[in-house]
């Protein structure tokens, strides 16, 4: 067995079975099977963090904060394994309990970079997968990392872009991405920064700016339908206390639409005061208002509100009446 073999269920998933994702039919070459090592139910939708390979420690820091962020709120971290800001990215949503991606260029059975393998079986042994279009025992040629960025734009819903020069493979994801119409976010880089150069280029091209935790989460609201800092476990406790500790009266007004009104009044109320920012909006009419599901209430009720242009966000993130 070779010293590179990584443990794990394995998986040949051919075009048009159940578990082949649907985005790959929309690539230009859909592949024909894909290999699998790694849970098959982690093939949905998720967030792709790319960057440059020679990351520098500002790339590092934000790959890192950003991966947390969306592993912590069960949001899948996709990305390509490689050195650099991928393979932060997987190691981040790993050490905060999520499930990470990884598309290789090669086969699976011959993972690239090397040095990477242990993090690999990581991946694998906490419920992800390592995914590859190419045969097992096929060596990675440098034309195949250029293909596999297809299918990693195409997996994902958003992309997002940490740092990228110019020229640079991590734009070959953006364009991708474009391609199958996803959206993609950028975290701006110095101007003096060549590693940022190809970064700055595409937010000038109309790519989404991440510059600060409130527009990153925001972005996972909009996209992921999630409130930072309450994941499906979080928000499972959070159900747990708001039903122990309903204020009075708020317990008989059973209807979901009356639980909707109830947050519409509270949410009006504070943004006619003064904008305010996600989080801080939601740790204010819990103050006042408890109920089961208050977030996703909330999410309901901004995005509702903003669909319908009485509510507006500010360049700053914060949210505002119109």
């Amino acid at each position: 067995m070779s010293c590179n073999y990584i443990p794990g269920k394995r998986y040949e998933i051919m075009r048009g079975d159940k578990y082949y994702p649907e985005a790959f039919e929309h690539v230009r070459n859909p592949p024909r099977c894909l290999y699998v090592i790694g849970e098959l139910d982690v093939l949905r939708e998720g967030l792709a963090i790319v960057g440059a390979r020679k990351a520098t420690p500002y790339g590092i820091a934000c790959t890192k904060r950003f991966a947390d962020k969306a592993a912590r709120n069960d949001v899948i971290v996709i990305s390509g394994g490689a050195r650099g800001c991928d393979r932060e990215a997987h190691k981040a949503a790993l050490a905060a309990g999520g499930k990470t991606i990884a598309f290789l260029g090669g086969g699976c059975d011959k993972p690239y970079p090397a040095e990477n393998r242990e993090l690999f079986c990581q991946i694998v042994s906490q419920g992800g997968a390592l995914i590859s279009e190419q045969p097992w025992d096929v060596n990675p040629r440098p034309y195949m990392f250029r293909e596999r960025n297809r299918l990693i734009a195409a997996l994902a819903k958003v992309t997002l872009i940490v740092e990228a020069g110019l020229p640079s493979g991590t734009l070959s994801t953006a364009d991708d991405a474009i391609s199958a119409n996803r959206d993609v976010c950028v975290v701006p880089g110095a101007i003096t920064a060549p590693s940022s150069r190809g970064a700055n280029w595409l937010l000038s091209q109309g790519a989404l700016p991440i510059i600060d935790d409130k527009t990153f989460d925001s972005m996972l609201m909009q996209s992921f339908g999630v409130l930072v800092g309450f994941g499906c476990h979080e928000a499972a406790g959070q159900e747990r206390a708001s039903k122990a500790e309903v204020l009075p009266g708020v317990a008989d007004r059973g209807a979901a639409s009356d639980e909707i009104e109830l947050v519409k009044g509270e949410v009006a109320q504070v943004l006619l005061s003064c904008p305010m920012a996600l989080d801080d909006l939601y740790q204010h009419i819990s103050e006042h208002v408890r109920m089961p599901n208050l977030n996703k209430t909330l999410i309901r009720v901004l995005v509702e509100a903003e669909q319908a242009g009485r509510v507006q966000r500010c360049p700053d993130g914060r949210y505002s009446m119109t």
